[in-house]
């Protein structure tokens, strides 16, 4: 099992099924469009093979307006994609470092400017880019929950940035 950096304790949600992530995260984007600028995150993703890591980017994404189809990026490694969040227009990463065998295929691949750029960043497997991505904004634990269709999540803010976007995806629960 992969683990999410540690540090500050996170928010932990239980045995949450696909159409409540959804409509957490559609309500957390409209906090992102609120102010565009909070939508510069790294969030980084992290569990096992069929954790629900591609599923939690997809319906992120989809809160955030991105229409069509919205591909894993395993093959591809990075798929991106453009928010409009009304009054500015951001670019968004969606990586997949899976398939890398050793971190030094990260300054091959050229992410460091990708991906330490401005925008909305989700990767999937960062611990194999073996520290060159950073610290994330916001770090996602993802496992199966009580079946195959429910997952418990882990979110754990790492930057202020973080904090606040972590408060903002958890306030309508308390």
């Amino acid at each position: 099992m992969t683990s999410a950096p540690s540090g500050p304790p996170g928010v932990h949600w239980h045995d949450v099924d696909e159409a409540t992530l959804a409509a957490r995260l559609r309500r957390w984007a409209d906090w992102l469009r609120a102010e565009p600028d909070r939508a510069n995150l790294l969030i980084t993703l992290h569990g096992d093979l069929g954790a629900g890591k591609t599923t939690f980017a997809r319906l992120l994404l989809r809160a955030l307006g991105v229409g069509g189809r919205i591909k894993s990026p395993t093959f591809a490694l990075v798929e991106p994609y453009e928010l409009d969040l009304g009054s500015a227009v951001l670019p968004a990463w969606h990586a997949d470092l899976y398939r890398f065998d050793d971190p030094r295929e990260w300054d091959e691949a050229g992410l460091t400017e990708l991906l330490g750029g401005s925008g909305l960043r989700l990767v999937e497997w960062p611990e194999r880019a073996g520290g060159r991505l950073g610290p994330p904004d916001l770090a996602v634990q993802l496992a199966t929950g009580s079946d195959e269709s429910r997952r418990e999540l882990t979110l754990q803010a790492c930057t202020p940035a973080g904090q606040a976007a972590l408060q903002a995806l958890t306030a309508d629960l308390c």
